[in-house]
């Protein structure tokens, strides 16, 4: 079963004091590319969920955004230093009066001070748990996702993989009157150049003999159905092999391109082309393939 890079998943879970959305996306990437943004009371968990995104998520352009909602809005308010704000608002009151300054809002100023507003940024461990629930649960409708885009990646895969195969079956329908044309045009050729009684028949089968080795395609045939099949096999397999899916796929170029090189046939090479045409569209869509 192969998964798409191509994601999204949201979950949340709470506890009744607080609540936490984690909303998860991703594109294609060769690797991790993991940006996490979350609340700064809960930064220490910071290293974990890049651990646990490593291993559930693997690979791709991913962002992650993690939100938390409190049902009593006080739970988490912000605390006054009140003396520190006193000695703020007097030091700043006599430099204004010593300024003929009467118009400053000197306790607005005093309240921005350092240190006068302080927050609890600690967590505990409850609701460090209630942050992990929403984080699973956003990571399993994710990879369901990737899972359902991967099967409609390979149903196209198979497909034009199943092209290419079908395409080779017809170069092997062609290829039987492709060796005969040769020898006649040779034949002709040696015929026109030194005449017909000139032609040493022995001389010339052996040199034909070695010149048809060289065109024969047989086993850039038989490498390229074995790659095929061994695609296909991939692709049904139960892991998802984005990466095994292109190495197969480089060998499969390799065996067409050697095929058309070797083929000096026009319409083998025409069938090539069709070959070549449907490769290309495999390995774009393997760039979606975890």
């Amino acid at each position: 079963m192969i998964k798409s890079m191509t994601g999204y998943g949201i979950g949340s879970a709470d506890n009744g004091t607080v609540k936490y959305t984690v909303e998860i996306k991703s594109l294609n990437s060769k690797f991790l590319e993991l940006n996490l943004r979350l609340p700064k009371a809960v930064s220490d968990k910071e290293l974990f969920l890049r651990g646990e995104c490593s291993k559930l998520i693997e690979r791709g352009k991913v962002n992650i955004n993690i939100s938390t909602e409190y049902v009593d809005q006080t739970a988490k308010g912000a605390s006054i230093n009140a003396e520190l704000l006193k000695s703020y608002y007097s030091t700043l009151q006599a430099i204004a009066n010593q300024l003929g300054d009467t118009k400053a809002n000197i306790f607005e100023q005093a309240l921005n001070m350092p240190e006068v507003i302080s927050h609890d940024d600690e967590v505990d461990e409850e609701e460090g748990n209630v942050l992990t629930s929403a984080f699973y649960a956003a990571v399993e409708k994710f990879n369901t996702f990737r899972k359902d885009e991967g099967n409609v990646l390979k149903q196209d895969l198979q497909h034009r993989v199943e092209l290419i195969l079908s395409h080779l079956t017809e170069v092997e329908a062609v290829e039987g009157s492709r060796i005969p044309l040769i020898r006649e045009r040779i034949n002709q050729y040696m015929e026109e150049a030194v005449g017909k009684e000139n032609v040493d028949m022995n001389r010339f089968e052996q040199e034909l003999v070695f010149y048809i080795e060289k065109l024969d395609i047989t086993e850039e045939k038989v490498r390229l159905r074995s790659h095929c099949n061994y695609f296909i096999k991939a692709l049904n397999g139960a892991d998802s092999n984005g990466k095994k899916l292109g190495f197969i796929s480089q060998e499969m170029g390799r065996e067409i391109n050697t095929l058309g090189s070797k083929a000096n046939n026009a319409q083998i090479q025409q069938i090539v082309v069709k070959m070549k045409d449907e490769l290309e569209k495999v390995k774009e869509q393997l760039l979606n393939v975890l």
